[in-house]
């Protein structure tokens, strides 16, 4: 069973930065990938994708401060957030895009507060 693991999250003020990473049991660098984040009470909302050639979307809500990339050296898929705002406080996970999606991973926390 694939595992996937998040991590880089934490407490920024607004205008920070974080750079989260998403790992897994299985090589990714031929997957198209997607970061999702969640809050309480809200469906996980997609991010931003990165196909296994680099193309990217972005979400409206975070076009221009955020990107996404790919690292196969180290079998991750990266996103880079800047200028942070409170909204983008939430859960942050990652899973391949597509019909068949693995196990969601335990995600990582992003809160953006003063």
């Amino acid at each position: 069973q694939v595992q996937l693991v998040e991590s880089g999250g934490g407490l920024v003020q607004p205008g920070g930065s974080l750079r989260l990473s998403c790992a897994a049991s299985v090589s990714l660098r031929f997957y198209p990938m997607g970061w999702y984040r969640q809050t309480p009470g809200k469906q996980r909302e997609l991010v931003g994708t990165a196909t296994s050639g680099g193309s990217t979307y972005y979400a409206d809500s975070v076009k221009g401060r955020f990107t996404i990339s790919r690292d196969n050296a180290k079998n991750t898929v990266v996103l880079q957030m800047n200028s942070l705002k409170p909204e983008d406080s939430a859960v942050y996970f990652c899973n391949r895009l597509g019909t068949t999606i693995w196990p969601w991973g335990q995600g990582t926390q992003v809160t953006v507060s003063s």
